[in-house]
């Protein structure tokens, strides 16, 4: 995947590549990530003291013991001996995080970045236990698919190149990735890929932007959506303009 500052497609013809701006939170939780991977990588593949994974991964039958700690730091890890599953999370996380951060400000942004790794985690754990998996799970794609997500909603009409060939809107490259999300859930991954994380994740950002907890508002919004599919407008009998 590749970004756009604006859309590509300029008056002259040419294509408008741009270089993502790193913010403040964006480059501090790539910052954290990245300390804590060589700080895995010293304690495990190198001195082999302990597997971190264990402890601040989900491990869903330990989050059931009182590890509760576990679906908030499992986020901050990577595999200690794949350092793409960690440079794939940071590209991704720089590519959209500067925007939305600017969108929403620091303090907004790295609620959502929480709240949808911790839902992603949430559902990583309910997964594991109804499946009987004990695999520690870890990495930031929760929250990264959450930070899809949002990028598609606000920034739908912006062109990126998808797999930094197939240029598609923002909008419906989300769609895509949920589809990947929700089909591969359901079934058995042989490639260790967290796809439950990665359905979580977006499912907890889509029920976070539209504040799903303000039940009110729901309701509200629901009403006005059904009300204006019975809106009609009909001619008058008289022959006069349309009235409604």
């Amino acid at each position: 995947m590749s970004y756009y500052r604006h859309s590509p497609y300029r008056a002259g013809g040419g294509l408008g590549l741009g270089v993502p701006v790193l913010t403040p939170v964006t480059r501090a939780l790539m910052i954290v990530c990245g300390g804590v991977w060589a700080v895995q990588f010293l304690l495990g593949p190198v001195l082999r003291v302990v597997d971190l994974s264990w402890w601040l991964g989900i491990v869903p039958p330990l989050v059931a013991r009182g590890y509760f700690w576990q679906p908030v730091t499992y986020m901050f890890l990577h595999s200690p001996v794949q350092i793409t599953h960690l440079l794939f999370n940071l590209l991704i996380l720089w590519m959209v995080g500067g925007d939305l951060e600017r969108h929403w400000g620091g303090r907004r942004f790295l609620a959502y970045y929480l709240v949808t790794g911790v839902g992603a985690g949430a559902f990583v754990t309910v997964a594991g236990l109804l499946a009987g998996t004990a695999a520690p799970t870890i990495g930031a794609s929760g929250a990264i698919y959450g930070l899809l997500l949002a990028y598609g909603i606000i920034f739908s009409e912006r062109i990126i190149l998808f797999m930094f060939v197939i240029p598609m809107r923002a909008r419906t490259l989300s769609w895509i990735l949920f589809a990947i999300a929700f089909f591969s859930a359901w079934g058995q991954s042989a490639s260790g890929v967290s796809h439950v994380a990665h359905l979580g994740g977006m499912v907890v950002g889509w029920l976070y932007l539209k504040r799903f907890w303000r039940i009110a508002d729901v309701f509200r919004e629901i009403r006005w959506k059904w009300r204006r599919r019975r809106f009609r407008v009909e001619p008058r009998d008289d022959g006069n303009p349309w009235v409604h």
